[in-house]
């Protein structure tokens, strides 16, 4: 067969059903991306004699005798196509993983198309930017801005890989091949609790191609835990590589290595496996039971009560939370729920693995390379030296890629074979066996006399963990971020991690607060219709402020630092904004009206221990390398750092070489995730470029002898006093003498401070069918000194976008058998460009005490009151509380018109 790609003819045989994607990927086109392999997602977009196609559903035979363009045939860094500009420019992305087909597909819109983007842009999704940044780029609206050289914070400078990523020659995991490779495949349990009585290999060891066939006998029996922190005893060891007991449906069984991803997935189907199958439990309240089926026996360790299934309870109070019930003038009690959410970042997990001079190299799709090592060399019994840990450019991440799922096959793989292993997760894999947010069953109890003063605040939080415990315990700790939001001298918090049938829950952006803020601030809306207040005046009057101790389970000692009344000015940005939008036109009489308000609190790190390590260097060629383990996976944190850098060298972004995410050339570092990639990472980045700075400064006011303090640096070079010496001739001089300008510095994630943000929704819902329009969104967020304006807004709008996907898209499907029944996008629904607002960002006048140059990172907490301001607006349109997610038209129109008297629009 022949075919012309980007200009190129040649002469190729497809394998037999070969799908175009996987066609033009093995010819070395890696800006063609696996997104879907279902035509949902748009990520492998190419043109088809100049028409847009999606190339996973597309034959590879039919691009026979076609003009076939890839992202790599539409411009390079040097020659950017006009389309790929504007994306550079707006810019139109985060992660980048999405942005090759985007812009395959934008290039061919005409203008009615650009007037029509709703439709347009209908078969490609981002799950990153909230799509204003695209929409932007698309009519060519630019952003990005050029830093004056000591300047850059403040400045909306674009990312460093910018170019390489709208040219589509930006690395992620999978863009690479490697000769000799081989492929993983996973058999997964068909059970939700069963114990293997026998595997029979025969069968798949005889499919042609197959190498080997792994099972829990071939494995390591070394306990671990999948989550990623810095101190892994917050986590508990509950979990083997491959075990003999199965306890949700999608468990690794089995393990198959072959020469292709087909030949592995045959071997799969082939394996012999005999079950017993045992009694399981889906619903956390009935595991309590002292009767229900025992997910992991008495003998784990790490079981707070194996009877219950209960991994982790708190039980924590202040003040006398019956007393102050008593003495309430209104008590409001309401039990609310947040179900499973997938984080559906479009690059699924993956790892690969190879031997390259006696050491194992892992290239992943982590958050943490720093600490997947670790875990790796606790599980192979490795010497840190025997193993290196890296990423290139991750394709979202969101807290899903804040676990070891995906490496320790892998190395497993290549440890007993020698040769590269390559194992990537299907989408399908990534909904069945990934870890979703944690469902929670929250009961609230507010007590408040009739000034609106709270009396009592009571929380019960029963949380699903799933068969493990990952991230069970952290995010049952973190929930009571709700509880502190709120002054009160009675508070009781009672909690409990509670093991199921069912995938096991992880890591998802809020960590642990989006369910309880979405149950508080349900509650607080409710309390305050009761006592006939606003419901922004209640929070006004209730809020912690400065000076105010930061009381959510128990008093004492802490390391937070309090001391902006940001949350305040949250509250008011918001109650500004809304009432300046509260007269819009009305879509019409069959449409009901209403707006609603959430606010919360996050601290800017972690309780556990965060720890950065950053090392900046002068080289001979006059730029400044800085090497930061911190991982880019869309969430801006590499141009933060370049911006921090080059403010305190004086000079610009482009006179900085950005090394990361890779434990042979950066320090340790914990990991991007609860924005300490800012907050943490930036101080490391900070200080190591203030050392350097000094140590210039110093070499230049020997050399010239005049006092340090007549010294200062530009762009250039040194100024002392009348005499200006170029960062050549210093250079030259320093290494005559043996002298390097080169520092490392460590920074840690104590003390914390605290970010707040309020959000405000004004909606319509259709009397007959439940659908909901937004018609106007606004969030103010406290992220003091603003580092990167165009990358806080651009977080603030995706983190929207997430949010409203959540609470009314998005819906987790578990059958009766604990099966997932919709795990694809097109039936999990995640948001497209028609589903998601424009949303005012408004940012406060604000500064913090211990973050880079007084700043703060808002990645994570701008979700946290999306869901129940729009449960609230959805009360105040309809007159009926809806007190579970997600909101969803069917059950919006049940209820509404179960009412006997429908509410005026």
């Amino acid at each position: 067969m022949t075919y012309l790609v980007n200009g190129k003819r040649f002469d190729a045989e497809p394998d037999p059903g070969q799908c175009l994607r996987t066609f033009l990927r093995s010819l070395g086109h890696f800006g063609v991306k696996k997104g879907c392999d279902a035509g949902d997602c748009g990520a492998c977009t190419v043109w088809l004699d100049g028409d847009p196609v999606h190339s996973c559903i597309t034959p590879a035979f039919r691009a026979e005798g076609h003009e076939v363009t890839t992202i790599e045939g539409l411009g390079s860094p040097g020659n950017l196509h006009p389309m790929q500009r504007q994306f550079r420019d707006a810019p139109g992305f985060q992660c980048g993983f999405c942005t090759a087909g985007m812009i395959m597909t934008s290039t061919t819109f005409t203008e009615a198309q650009k007037e029509d983007l709703p439709q347009a842009l209908k078969g490609n999704l981002c799950r990153c930017t909230g799509y204003r940044g695209i929409e932007n780029a698309v009519k060519g609206v630019v952003g990005v801005e050029t830093a004056v050289p000591g300047k850059a914070v403040g400045t909306s400078v674009g990312p460093p890989a910018a170019n390489d990523v709208v040219t589509g020659r930006a690395e992620f995991t999978m863009d690479t091949d490697m000769p000799g490779m081989l492929h993983l495949k996973v058999l997964h349990s068909p059970h939700a609790h069963a114990r293997i009585r026998s595997i029979d290999k025969t069968a798949a060891l005889a499919v042609p191609g197959v190498h080997r066939v792994y099972t829990w006998e071939d494995v390591p029996r070394r306990r671990f835990t999948t989550a990623i922190h810095t101190d892994h005893l917050v986590d508990p060891d509950d979990t083997y590589i491959l075990d003999r007991t199965v306890r949700f449906v999608g468990q690794r069984v089995v393990a198959v290595l072959a020469d292709t991803p087909g030949a592995a997935e045959e071997g799969c189907r082939k394996v012999d496996v005999e079950y017993e199958v045992l009694p399981a439990v889906f619903d956390p309240e009935e595991a309590m039971a002292v009767d229900s089926p025992q997910l992991h026996g008495s003998d784990d360790p790490f079981v707070r009560d194996p009877v219950r299934n209960i991994l982790l309870e708190i039980h924590s109070h202040i003040g006398d939370t019956d007393a102050g019930f008593a003495e309430a003038d209104v008590v409001h009690e309401g039990t609310y729920f947040s179900p499973r959410v997938q984080h559906a970042h479009l690059e699924t997990h993956g790892s690969i693995a190879w031997m390259e001079d006696g050491r194992l190299h892992v290239r992943t799709s982590s958050q943490s390379p720093s600490i997947a090592k670790v875990k790796l060399s606790y599980l192979f019994a490795l010497r840190p030296d025997q193993l290196r840990v890296f990423c290139k450019r991750v394709g979202g991440g969101f807290g899903g890629k804040q676990e070891v799922i995906s490496e320790d096959l892998a190395a497993l793989a290549t440890l007993d074979t020698g040769r590269p292993v390559c194992f990537e997760f299907t989408r399908e894999e990534e909904f069945t066996t990934a870890s979703p947010r944690h469902p929670m069953a929250l009961t609230v109890t507010l007590g408040a006399k009739a000034d609106g003063t709270l009396t009592a605040l009571q929380v019960r939080n029963v949380s699903n963990t799933g068969a493990y415990g990952n991230h069970g315990g952290e995010t049952l700790y973190a929930g009571g971020a709700a509880v502190m939001l709120y002054r009160c001298p009675n508070k009781k918090y009672d909690a409990f991690s509670v093991y199921t049938n069912t995938v096991p829950s992880g890591a998802l952006r809020g960590y642990g607060m989006t369910q309880p803020a979405f149950a508080v601030e349900s509650a607080m809306d409710e309390l305050a219709r009761a006592l006939h207040l606003d419901p922004l005046e209640l929070r006004r009057r209730n809020i912690v402020r400065p000076g105010d101790p930061l009381i959510s389970m128990e008093v004492g000692p802490d390391d937070v630092v309090f001391t902006e009344d940001g949350l305040a000015k949250c509250i008011d940005l918001v109650d500004d904004a809304m009432a300046r939008h509260a007269d819009e036109p009305s879509l019409g009489p069959e449409w009901l009206v209403g707006a609603g308000v959430a606010s919360s609190l996050h601290e800017t790190a972690p309780p556990t221990e965060h720890l950065s390590e950053a090392w900046v260097t002068l080289g001979d060629d006059l730029i400044y390398e800085l090497a930061v383990g911190t991982v880019e996976f869309g969430e801006g944190t590499s141009t933060a750092h370049v911006q921090l850098a080059a403010n305190q060298l004086g000079t610009t972004p482009s006179r900085i070489r950005l090394v990361q995410s890779d434990t042979d050339r950066t320090g340790f570092d914990t990991g991007a995730f609860a924005s300490a990639g800012l907050f943490v990472a930036g101080n490391a980045v900070l200080r190591a470029a203030n050392a350097v700075r000094d140590r210039i400064l110093e070499f230049a006011a020997a050399r010239t002898g005049v006092h340090l303090v007549m010294c200062s640096m530009d762009d250039e070079g040194v100024v002392c006093g009348d005499q200006r010496v170029s960062l050549a001739e210093l250079v030259a001089s320093a290494r005559a003498r043996g002298i390097r300008f080169t520092a490392a510095r460590k920074a840690y994630g104590s003390p914390r401070s605290v970010t707040s943000n309020a959000q405000g929704f004004r909606i319509a819902v259709h009397r007959v069918t439940g659908e909901i329009r937004i018609l106007y969104s606004v969030q103010a967020t406290d992220a003091a000194v603003i580092i990167n304006p165009g990358q806080v807004r651009g977080q603030v709008e995706g983190g929207v976008a997430q949010g409203i996907g959540f609470a009314l898209t998005e819906n987790f499907h578990v059958d009766e058998n604990g099966v997932m029944a919709n795990p694809n996008f097109r039936n999990y629904r995640i948001p497209g460009y028609a589903d998601i607002p424009r949303t005012d960002v408004l940012l406060v006048d604000s500064t913090d005490s211990v973050g880079p140059l007084r700043s703060k990172g808002i990645a994570e907490c701008c979700i946290n009151p999306v869901a129940p301001a729009l449960a609230n607006a959805l009360h105040d349109a309809t007159g009926v509380r809806y007190r579970a997610l997600p909101l969803t038209p069917e059950r919006i129109y049940r209820r509404v018109n179960e009412r006997q008297s429908v509410p005026r629009a």
